[in-house]
């Protein structure tokens, strides 16, 4: 399959499976402490994928590729997902969305660091999106309290940081870099729980249960494999600019399952949104075939 499609149809998986992840975490914290509902879910679709692709015979990480996992799993897993989940305990899973969404301007930053600064269509495409997430951040519904604020803004700022270094760290190639660090990362939010106290009292509800299931599948196998694929093929402000939509859809699922109501702001927000994610779409073409500098055996740029 050329590799256009295979970008759609992973950005396409990043919309439905971590757009409604959120309101899948709202829901398997019901049940589970936060860390361990995280742990739980990196770890089932980690070691599924990790078994399945050692069994096919593919390499297994090095020594050398293993602490290059271990320290995406601490960024993305621990610090990103981890902090999603606590903020979660205090702020609505829409706040949460929106919070997220500001992963693209410190993935841009980050990048620029490294020599990488977008182009002025993306830039304006980033202004765009996150004056709708500003509007949206705005209602009363999304406002936050100061601890879920902050959890939100460092799961931004290490998330984007990660994103940003996978292109520049020696991890292993395609799928199995996502099952790595899935499993390593689900084994240190489980670590991490047990040393905060958390600990499961009895069996959690089948609500719970099946959240757990469906973020672990769909949100995780999927999903997380996805995004891996596009940190290694398109420019980072496109493989982050999902998170521009996820609020749109955070709240679309908040009306059919919550009986919450979109006010007219919340309407222009989502269409700020959508216009951004088109132009910094826009902007990505007419670069090389990956949107990016060309990579190395290592993974690094040529």
């Amino acid at each position: 399959m050329r590799k256009g499609p295979l970008v759609l149809l992973s950005f396409l998986s990043l919309l439905v499976f971590w757009g409604s992840g959120f309101l899948a975490v709202r829901i398997g914290l019901e049940g589970f402490p936060p860390l361990f509902f995280m742990a739980a879910r990196f770890l089932i679709a980690g070691i599924l994928l990790f078994v399945f692709l050692a069994a096919r015979g593919s390499p297994l990480p090095t020594t050398r590729q293993w602490t290059a996992v271990c320290l995406e799993s601490l960024l993305l897993m621990v610090c990103g997902g981890g902090g999603v989940a606590c903020a979660q305990l205090s702020v609505g899973s829409g706040l949460a969305a929106v919070g997220i969404a500001t992963v693209p301007i410190w993935v841009s930053l980050f990048a620029g660091l490294f020599g990488q600064w977008p182009g002025r269509i993306e830039w304006s495409g980033i202004a765009l999106g996150f004056s709708g997430v500003l509007l949206l951040g705005r209602q009363g519904s999304l406002k936050a309290d100061p601890r879920g604020a902050l959890l939100l803004l460092g799961s931004s700022l290490t998330w984007a940081l990660g994103s940003v270094l996978s292109r520049r760290l020696p991890l292993p190639r395609g799928a199995m870099a996502a099952a790595s660090e899935m499993t390593v990362g689900g084994l240190m939010l489980l670590g991490l729980g047990f040393l905060l106290g958390e600990r499961l009292h009895g069996l959690p509800p089948l609500r719970p249960i099946l959240a757990l299931l469906y973020f672990s599948l769909a949100g995780s196998l999927v999903a997380f494999s996805a995004y891996i694929y596009l940190l290694q093929n398109v420019r980072p402000a496109l493989a982050t600019s999902y998170t521009y939509i996820n609020p749109a859809i955070a709240l679309g699922l908040g009306m059919l399952f919550a009986g919450e109501r979109i006010t007219k702001t919340e309407i222009g927000a989502v269409a700020c949104i959508l216009g951004g994610v088109a132009v910094i779409v826009l902007g990505n073409r007419g670069t090389d075939e990956a949107g990016t500098p060309r990579l190395g055996h290592n993974g690094k740029a040529a």
